[in-house]
């Protein structure tokens, strides 16, 4: 699964990297993005043949949604089965997007009452994308929201120690396929679906001021020396 990540691109480079309108794009370095706030994402209208840059609420909110709770339970969606769920059916026909990051976090549990969190991202430092899926909702009081959701598929061989699961990696040629809004069967693009090549991937371990959403900064991503099994152990005594 993904349920933190780190854009830290400033806007030039996301600009050049994407092929966006710079003077669209507006974000700030952040190192601990978390679930219901607002992220960067890239999608393709048909009516505009631009790809275009918009802040959305992380965690889809499906259209038939009463409330907003729902979009804090969707922050990812099983890529295997998206097509055919209810709160993302929709979207992977009509409204699949990328979600920019330059690393993303994930927990290894190491005991009973223990997790190391390790930093995941580009061996070279390089930007990326997620694959996404992006809905509008109105609330009660006509206003709409733009949420998104994050695609998972199974691990590849530099995570499955941590996690049985990981967010899909999209490679950039293949960004194109994945935000045509003329394609709108999701077996066109079902095999972008799957866990990028393992070799491309760097992790390490980070300090436990992740954890909180509240914290923010490059000491979120700072990279710590590996606890050894000694010390797990201590921790746990």
């Amino acid at each position: 699964m993904c349920g933190r990540y780190e854009l830290t691109a400033h806007e030039k480079w996301l600009s050049d990297y994407f092929n966006l309108d710079p003077d669209d794009i507006d974000w700030a370095a952040r190192w601990n993005v978390a679930p219901t706030q607002g992220v960067a994402t890239i999608r393709q209208d048909r009516r505009e043949p631009k790809r275009m840059f918009a802040l959305m609420r992380w965690g889809l909110i499906p259209s038939w949604a009463k409330d907003m709770s729902m979009g804090a339970k969707a922050i990812n969606a099983v890529s295997e089965t998206a097509a055919e769920k209810p709160a993302f059916r929709d979207a992977m026909k009509l409204r699949r997007c990328l979600i920019p990051a330059t690393g993303f976090y994930e927990w290894k549990r190491t005991g009973p009452k223990s997790k190391q969190a390790y930093h995941i991202g580009m061996k070279e430092d390089g930007l990326f994308a997620f694959a996404g899926l992006w809905e509008n909702w109105k609330d009660p009081q006509g206003k709409v929201v733009k949420s998104c959701t994050i695609l998972t598929t199974q691990a590849n061989a530099a995570l499955a120690d941590i996690h049985e699961r990981m967010p899909v990696i999209l490679r950039p040629e293949d960004y194109d396929l994945w935000l045509d809004p003329g394609i709108t069967n999701p077996a066109r693009v079902a095999d972008l679906l799957k866990p990028c090549d393992p070799r491309l991937l760097r992790k390490y371990p980070v300090s436990d001021f992740v954890n909180r959403a509240d914290n923010e900064g490059p000491e979120c991503a700072k990279e710590e020396e590996a606890p050894s099994d000694i010390t797990i152990q201590q921790k746990l005594w």
